[in-house]
């Protein structure tokens, strides 16, 4: 399962100040895709940009609040949508029906939308940028880091590898892979296959695994691992930190 209807992300630890503004837009991709999008901007910034890729369901209300959340710890965020060829631009419902066009998705589809993302993101600051996604939206940004975007880091929650494909020859920046133990969306020994790949390639990553904790436990909804959900934003926070600074 990917979060429930009213899933609400967690704050961060550290809160830097408000959202200056907010707000839904259309981004034009170079494939000719229209794709929906949210932005935040921090009134408080820190410096760093995050593009935000959702779970299979696509823009869902959860990432336009997650993308609230990470203005308000002084991120520039931009949250994207992976249905614009098949589904439109529009807004929609909790009744969409992903499972008719989340088939339909290629790799490519999505790196062009992340593309356009990227470049708007740029667009309006010169902070370095960094992809986060979880589920499918997590494979694909850990996938980012082997294009040619000069991300600064990729993060991914839960990202089924089967999605992440053969990337990992390609990789030119550092992963953070934050991990469900208990992820009935793919076993821990396909993540392990993964990593041992990204070790004899002598790539950069971090990994953690939260031991018992379900597919999306990254959400207030899910009690029982709060304290898995402060874990994961400090080591995103310190992640970017590290790695921003180097960018």
């Amino acid at each position: 399962m990917c979060h429930p209807a009213n899933g609400v992300p967690p704050a961060a630890p550290v809160v830097t100040g408000g959202v200056a503004a907010h707000g839904g837009l259309e981004l034009d991709a170079a494939d000719g895709n229209r794709l929906r999008a949210y932005h935040a901007e921090p009134d408080a910034p820190i410096g760093r940009s995050v593009v935000i890729l959702p779970d299979r369901r696509g823009l869902h209300p959860f990432y336009e609040k997650l993308a609230l959340r990470f203005a308000e710890a002084g991120f520039r965020a931009l949250a994207i949508d992976f249905y614009g060829r098949t589904a439109g631009a529009g807004p929609r419902g909790d009744a969409f029906d992903w499972a008719a066009h989340m088939p339909r998705l290629e790799a490519a589809h999505v790196d062009a939308d992340v593309a356009a993302a990227v470049a708007w993101t740029r667009a309006r600051s010169s902070d370095p940028v960094f992809t986060l996604g979880f589920c499918l939206g997590g494979a694909h940004s850990w996938r980012q880091a082997a294009g040619d975007l000069g991300l600064a880091g990729a993060v991914g929650f839960y990202g089924p590898p089967r999605f992440f494909g053969d990337a990992t020859a390609a990789l030119s920046a550092p992963l953070l892979l934050l991990l469900a133990g208990d992820d009935a969306a793919a076993g821990q020994d396909e993540f392990q296959a993964l990593v041992a790949g990204f070790e004899e390639a002598g790539k950069e990553y971090e990994m953690h695994v939260y031991d018992g904790a379900p597919h999306s436990y990254f959400d207030v909804s899910a009690g029982d691992w709060a304290a898995a959900c402060a874990d994961s934003w400090q080591r995103i926070l310190d992640f970017t930190a590290r790695h921003g600074s180097v960018a």
